[in-house]
């Protein structure tokens, strides 16, 4: 399986190492977030990877819904259950919950359906920044801090019609951010595509905490900064 390199079993729990977590957020997600750094003072576990771990696990739905509630720090011990309210939950030994999903509809466990769903979403979706966002930012006169910029994963679902012969391809298809005080909403929705053919939709949302006033030079500086950490990975 393509994960086996990006998390560790153990005694029925799972572990992700900041080494395993950071390649895989620049590896597979393309997200340079510093915050996935394993030297990041506030370092944390890339959400797409606890997704893309749910679907290893129990496979894909037709319908999914994913909640982000806590940070997943470096080698912390998880459990993936699916409880008798048919929610799985990712959960630490201490009862910590940090991610709730719910799924109805069909399920394919085909590995390589599953797998191409999530490289194709986990791609999508590691391009928040600054693709997606600084846009947004701008147009709305505002942006994160740029010494402590932080960027909370909150949500994502998806709606697919069928399951079956499943080559998805995912494309933005409307975007926006609200703000409110010095915190903002940031919505992206997506369409799910197979062989050019509309299957499904979906949207995701981030937070966008410690808003102040857009500075282009300061931005400019974060976005090369993306491309240097970009460069230096690939290279």
């Amino acid at each position: 399986m393509f994960l086996d390199e990006f998390h560790t079993p153990a005694g029925g729990r799972v572990s992700i190492s900041a080494e395993q977590a950071s390649r895989f957020a620049k590896g597979v997600a393309g997200d340079y977030n510093p915050i996935h750094n394993p030297d990041a003072r506030r370092f944390c576990v890339p959400g797409d990877l606890l997704f893309a771990l749910v679907l290893g696990r129990f496979g894909l739905s037709q319908r999914m819904d994913f909640r982000f509630l806590n940070m997943v720090g470096d080698g912390t011990p998880l459990c993936f259950q699916e409880s008798d309210d048919g929610r799985i939950r990712v959960c630490d030994e201490g009862g910590k919950c940090y991610l709730e999903v719910e799924r109805s509809g069909e399920v394919t466990r085909d590995e390589a359906v599953v797998e191409a769903f999530t490289r194709c979403y986990v791609a999508f979706s590691g391009k928040n920044f600054p693709h997606y966002l600084k846009p947004l930012m701008e147009a709305q006169g505002v942006m994160f801090n740029p010494r402590r910029p932080l960027v909370i994963y909150d949500s994502m679902g998806f709606s697919l019609e069928r399951l079956d012969g499943l080559a998805p391809a995912l494309e933005l298809s409307n975007s926006s951010l609200e703000v409110n005080g010095k915190r903002g909403d940031c919505l992206l929705e997506f369409r799910i595509q197979s062989g050019g053919e509309p299957i499904g939709i979906g949207s995701k949302k981030l937070v966008v905490s410690g808003l102040c006033d857009y500075d282009p030079a300061a931005m400019d500086e974060i976005v090369a900064e993306f491309y240097r950490l970009k460069a230096a990975y690939e290279g």
